[in-house]
């Protein structure tokens, strides 16, 4: 071969070479552009952020800028999040020493408080058309579910009681057994699923127009849920047991099948610990060595335990394994294969797993990372919108005609 062609051969390879590299940086671009324009214009519906509780822990102004946490008013307009439900949390000890209610009127009234401060930014949303409209006006909604139906105090009037004040699902048990249903963390199984008042308190919501949330309940409860609902029911914060075998408080593929069958959804849970079995057993050693600590050294109080904790364990044992956005998308492919594009959704849990979220996914800002991950994987414009927020607004929809038709009766 002559030098000449040599030569030849050689520039047209490096220049194939420059035009794949090139063709390659603007595909990354485009899909970062086109990710970037989905989300602003798409309705995105988290139904969990935990950002009341953590303020009660250390206050901040959520309107600004905040050092800690995962939720603030700029973070939430950077990941274009215009509907992230307000977790009334209430801690699952309280029940007992029957400060539930009060504790979940407290966060209430802070929610209130955001939109008295910040009519500019925030609103409550009590009603579909309340996200749609804010979300033309744009203004964050901010609508709310409780978690831990321990406020309702063996009580069905305070259903409406709380269906007054705005609560628009409710996660039916926490992280112990109450008095509506038992707990997939409790191996106190008092009532083999719910009971008799839980069983009342479905239909009281379906009733009222409160979706029921399954994340949280014993495998026995979601089953008699089913059972009992006349409307779809969520899972807010819940995410595949098939990456996590043997881990109670994700769902297996039997009861995602039955969901989507029902109509509901399934809102991922971005914590580490729900999305990889590697997360899940550091998760696990984690706590069974926190019980020891906390025995060994009483001086400290939980808050204390809840702050510092994960260093220390972390320098004997290293740091956690933290899954990725891919191993996010995983549970999303995976919903979607079992069922239909119409049955998943986000319930990413920010400012309620600590540490353990994903790379690529660590505040409310990342929004866009979850919806280029899905414009990669061959997800559509459609099926985007149904993923980010539209699933669960056809569910909430759903909830809110047949209680209006139920109080036409």
């Amino acid at each position: 071969m002559t030098v000449p062609i040599m030569l030849n051969k050689l520039c047209g390879a490096v220049l194939s070479a420059l035009f794949l590299f090139a063709c390659s940086e603007s595909t990354e671009i485009d899909l970062s552009a086109e990710a970037a324009r989905i989300s602003r214009s798409s309705i995105i519906v988290d139904t969990h952020i935990d950002v009341p509780f953590r303020l009660t822990i250390a206050p901040d102004d959520i309107s600004k800028a905040t050092e800690s946490g995962d939720f603030d008013y700029p973070r939430a307009v950077a990941g274009a999040l215009n509907a992230p439900f307000m977790s009334i949390y209430t801690p699952a000890e309280l029940e007992a020493a029957g400060d539930s209610k009060e504790s979940a009127d407290g966060l209430i009234d802070m929610i209130e408080g955001f939109v008295e401060q910040w009519p500019e930014k925030f609103a409550l949303a009590r009603t579909t058309s309340d996200v749609r409209e804010q979300f033309a006006a744009g203004v964050i909604s901010l609508p709310m579910g409780m978690e831990n139906g321990s406020p309702i105090e063996g009580d069905l009037d305070n259903l409406q009681y709380f269906y007054d004040r705005g609560i628009r699902y409710i996660t039916l048990t926490h992280s112990l057994s109450n008095h509506i249903a038992d707990s997939s963390y409790d191996e106190n199984r008092q009532w083999n699923g719910l009971s008799e008042f839980g069983a009342r308190v479905v239909r009281e919501m379906n009733r009222l127009g409160i979706m029921v949330d399954i994340s949280h309940a014993s495998d026995a409860a979601f089953w008699q849920v089913i059972e009992i609902s006349e409307v779809p029911v969520i899972a807010s914060h819940s995410s595949a047991r098939h990456f996590t075998p043997g881990f109670e408080r994700n769902m297996d593929d039997e009861m995602i099948v039955a969901l989507a069958a029902n109509g509901g959804v399934v809102q991922i849970n971005f914590g580490s610990s729900f999305v990889t079995a590697e997360a899940r057993a550091y998760s696990d050693a984690r706590s069974a060595a926190k019980k020891l600590y906390t025995v060994e050294h009483p001086e400290l109080s939980k808050l204390d335990l809840y702050r510092a904790y994960p260093a220390i364990y972390a320098e004997e044992n290293g740091p956690l394994p933290y899954a990725t956005l891919d191993d996010v998308l995983d549970h999303i492919d995976h919903v979607v294969s079992l069922t239909s594009i119409d049955h998943v959704g986000i319930g990413s849990d920010y400012d309620g797993v600590g540490d353990s979220l994903p790379v690529g996914l660590k505040d409310v800002s990342s929004y866009p990372n979850l919806v280029k991950g899905l414009l990669q994987r061959g997800y559509s414009e459609d099926d985007i919108r149904k993923i980010l927020g539209e699933n669960l607004l056809r569910v909430w929809k759903k909830v809110e005609d047949y209680a209006a038709a139920s109080a036409r009766k």
